[in-house]
């Protein structure tokens, strides 16, 4: 499972675990910055994973520049590109491991496109020849919000990359 960060995996975790899954996660990282961000959100991650008896492998290095080449000038459509690299990585790891189906944490989120995340998920899958497994985890939305307080986990404030984060905080005048 793409994990996107600690609080997006918790109800997301409960629901596949009662589904019989037994899950292996994944945290891809270039598109979260600036770095000390992404450090933030592994650190939590790392906690939860332990909390939770969780084993996750962390993308290695950190390739800000080539997440920022590809979305030069498609900034409009960066969350098209970032789905798609990271689902397409996860496709690719979960036929490396031989899974029988990958999914994303992005699904849980109120905030993400799913429809977008639904079909390039699947498009991913058939390129790797693993299925991707489609569930709505937004009814947890509360849920996850309420626990991830509770284990006093970092919450961030907006999705990852540096043009969300403008988005969040930058009011032009």
């Amino acid at each position: 499972m793409h994990i996107c960060c600690a609080p997006c995996a918790i109800y997301s975790v409960k629901v596949l675990e009662s589904q019989g899954f037994s899950i292996m996660g994944f945290f891809y990282k270039k598109n979260i910055h600036p770095y000390q961000e992404c450090l933030r959100r592994q650190e939590a991650l790392e906690i939860y994973a332990a909390k939770k008896n969780i084993r996750v492998i962390y993308q290695e290095g950190y390739d800000l520049e080539g997440f920022i080449q590809s979305v030069v000038y498609r900034e409009s459509d960066r969350c098209r590109f970032c789905y798609h690299d990271r689902l397409k990585a996860t496709a690719l790891l979960a036929k490396r491991g031989k899974f029988d189906y990958f999914t994303t944490t992005l699904l849980y989120s109120k905030f993400q496109k799913h429809e977008l995340i639904k079909s390039i998920g699947e498009s991913a899958g058939k390129f790797a020849g693993v299925p991707f497994y489609y569930h709505d985890f937004r009814k947890g939305w509360k849920e996850g919000i309420k626990e991830s307080k509770e284990l006093g986990l970092y919450r961030q404030q907006y999705c990852g990359c540096i043009y969300s984060e403008k988005e969040r905080y930058y009011k032009a005048h």
